[in-house]
């Protein structure tokens, strides 16, 4: 038969070092975040009258204690068990028996619960101000760089005429809208569990709404099983942080590439850069690098953690490991947000360079195409395949695509259809000019300059309003937190 109840023996050795240990390794992540909920529990209890003035002002003054005092200098230690073990034995031996009114009606996983959501809450808005503050900084360099001529590319050749700043503004629209998904993500996280119990609540909390209050949280989560074992909002703040990130890595990938002697399109600011301590010729885009792994870090952790959760309902296994990796999932976002950010506001690009390789190639193609079927009366694929023997020819004679004549599309006509097009004398120029072409791409969202600085100037106040409400939820959440610690600071203080 299966024992009931605790045991009176000493963890294992192995369980501290496997176990254990693992989260004490996390306990600094939910240090103060703990010290809130344990609070707000306190003074809930107060307000129904189950605890004692006399103990409720021991406890509240400790637990302000243990607020002022950092992570790295409280006894956390993992042969006593899990951090709230630690807060536990240390609480004992401070006040004693009075320490114990803390797990009146809350069990240990609720309280985490409520402390994970704390730390995620102003992570959360910081990250979003992060992704705004990166579209922001995109946006700008891209309106700086509306009229710099480049070869847009596919398969890294070349495609169409663009511009370097039609090509940026794609990073500013995806930061935008991660931004927008985390901030869906804030509103899951803002909504308390407190009062939830172990599964079905507890016989002491008849109104759960007074601990989200205290917490700043925007309501409570209805269903208390639910409330203790959901996981689907971490998989979608998760999911968020990993798409901001990897459209920041495809960033990093390309500018790897035109950062390169081979291409030399831009080039990295110094500080962003590291030198090889062996070839006095390389300096390598070292921050690039940063980004791109820490991508692939956080396919990692969304990875992991999908796996992790993939367990029946009610299992702590579901969240103790989510208490550190997935705060430090959204750290490492927060980190290289800003440093891809700070890269694209100091990046030099040469203009000159871009423009010399645009002219060289034969980017236009497609709009010589287009306006062979147009003047011709020929189906777009017939036409299609004059242009593409016209390339091949002048490819294979050393010409550019800017040096392509009627009497060459004739000659591919006539090669191809058995006539020609009657197009030898015709002037091409405005086809074959690759800033021309671009100057067209003026429907919404092209890429003509004055389109480009429109985009810009959308996306940079976008930008700002998604950066200005996640600073209001932050502060909001700052003075929750600072008017919680009045009250507890009063009942302490009697």
């Amino acid at each position: 038969m299966t024992l009931a109840g605790p045991s009176d023996d000493a963890p294992a050795e192995s369980l501290i070092e496997s176990g254990f240990a693992l989260e004490i390794a996390d306990a600094p992540l939910l240090h103060v975040p703990l010290t809130l909920a344990d609070l707000a529990h306190v003074l809930d209890l107060r307000s129904r009258g189950i605890v004692p003035a006399d103990a409720t002002a021991r406890l509240v003054g400790l637990l302000l204690e243990v607020y002022d005092v950092p992570a790295e200098r409280f006894p956390y230690d993992a042969s006593v068990g899990d951090p709230y073990n630690c807060r536990e034995r240390y609480f004992i031996e401070r006040i004693g028996d009075d320490a114990g009114w803390l797990h009146a009606g809350r069990p240990r996983r609720e309280a985490a619960r409520v402390a994970l959501r704390i730390l995620l809450r102003r992570q959360l808005a910081d990250l979003i101000m992060r992704a705004a503050t990166f579209s922001a900084e995109v946006a700008t360099v891209a309106g700086d760089h509306a009229e710099t001529y480049m070869p847009d590319q596919t398969y890294l050749q070349q495609a169409q005429p663009s511009t370097f700043g039609h090509y940026l503004l794609t990073f500013a629209y995806s930061g935008l809208r991660d931004a927008e998904r985390l901030s869906g993500c804030l509103d899951w996280i803002n909504q308390s569990p407190g009062g939830a119990g172990c599964v079905n609540g507890s016989r002491l909390v008849h109104d759960r709404s007074t601990v989200a209050r205290l917490l700043g949280f925007d309501g409570f989560i209805v269903h208390t099983r639910d409330a203790m074992w959901q996981v689907d909002g971490f998989i979608d703040l998760l999911a968020a942080a990993v798409s901001l990130v990897i459209h920041e890595s495809k960033l990093a990938e390309d500018l790897e590439i035109w950062d390169s002697q081979e291409f030399g399109f831009v080039d990295l600011a110094g500080p962003y850069t590291r030198a090889s301590v062996l070839m006095p010729q390389k300096r390598n885009p070292y921050a690039l690098a940063i980004v791109r792994g820490a991508a692939g870090i956080m396919i990692g952790r969304l990875s992991g953690f999908l796996a992790l959760i993939k367990t029946p309902s009610a299992r702590s296994d579901n969240l103790i490991y989510s208490q550190g990796e997935v705060p430090r999932a959204l750290d490492l976002a927060g980190r290289v947000t800003r440093l891809m950010g700070e890269v694209v506001a100091t990046l030099r690009v040469d203009a000159g360079r871009m423009l010399e390789q645009l002219e060289t190639g034969f980017s236009q193609a497609t709009d010589l195409a287009e306006f062979v079927m147009l003047e011709c009366g020929l189906d777009y694929r017939t036409a299609y395949l004059v242009v593409g023997r016209t390339v091949r020819n002048a490819s294979q004679r050393g010409l550019r695509g800017m040096d392509i004549t009627g009497a060459m599309l004739d000659q591919a006509a006539e090669e191809l259809l058995g006539h020609g097009l009657k197009l030898s004398g015709r002037g091409l120029s405005e086809v074959l000019d690759p800033r021309a072409i671009v100057q067209t791409r003026d429907a919404a969202g092209g890429a003509a300059p004055e389109v480009v600085r429109q985009m810009s100037l959308s996306c940079r106040a976008q930008a700002e309003d998604s950066r200005r409400i996640a600073m209001a939820r932050a502060e909001a959440f700052r003075e929750s937190e600072a008017e919680l610690l009045r009250q507890a600071k009063e009942v302490a203080d009697g």
